[in-house]
């Protein structure tokens, strides 16, 4: 259960990394609508989802590194 749990906090790690991507502007899509749609939203949220992303982020490395030294005893 414990690898369960380190698992999801890498699972939320990922999405932290993809969501500070999308806020840079480094993702984008093949679909021109979709891409539009994606660029204006990213143009009028950028600032709040960088830092909320990068929140997550650091949230998450710490609950990775102290459930690993759980896991190990360390």
């Amino acid at each position: 259960m414990e690898y369960l749990g380190l698992a999801f906090e890498f699972i939320f790690l990922a999405g932290g990394i993809y969501l500070y991507l999308f806020a840079a502007g480094k993702l984008s899509s093949n679909n021109k609508v979709v891409s539009e749609k994606s660029e204006a939203f990213r143009k009028e949220n950028a600032g709040w989802l960088r830092i909320a992303s990068l929140a997550l982020m650091a949230i998450m490395l710490i609950n990775i590194i102290s459930h690993i030294k759980q896991l190990w005893n360390i």
